[in-house]
């Protein structure tokens, strides 16, 4: 499995990749969109987990970015903002299904990647 993860809040995305890393998943991560796009442009990834809120660019703007470069690619968000109910709400009104409020525990991250990929499979 080939992650990446985005977030910026740099020592959350690096500890997420390295407990990732222990447990036998391939994590790359990056801070910004940017980044984001660059790296979806020249690499193949299974799941691109974002962080809902983004300087710049918002997770679901970027979204929406890297899906048109990588049709097949999963999506996973993570948000720290807001209640449990705002964010369900937000999620209704954009389609998002598959979401994690920080803090984000590992092997429930492990989990949603692993159901994703399965049903990525399964199409």
């Amino acid at each position: 499995m080939n992650i990446l993860l985005v977030d910026d809040e740099d020592q959350l995305v690096s500890t997420l990749a390295e407990r990732l890393e222990l447990r036998g998943i391939h994590a790359s991560w990056v801070t910004n969109a940017e980044d984001a796009i660059r790296m979806v442009k020249n690499r193949e990834f299974d799941v691109a987990v974002l962080d809902v809120k983004l300087p710049k660019m918002g997770g679901i703007e970027l979204k929406r970015k890297l899906a048109s470069i990588r049709p097949n690619l999963k999506f996973l968000f993570m948000t720290g903002h807001g209640s449990q109910e705002d964010f369900d709400a937000a999620c209704r009104d954009t389609g998002i299904d598959n979401y994690l409020v920080k803090p984000v525990k590992i092997e429930q991250l492990i989990e949603h990647l692993r159901k994703l990929v399965q049903s990525e499979k399964r199409e």
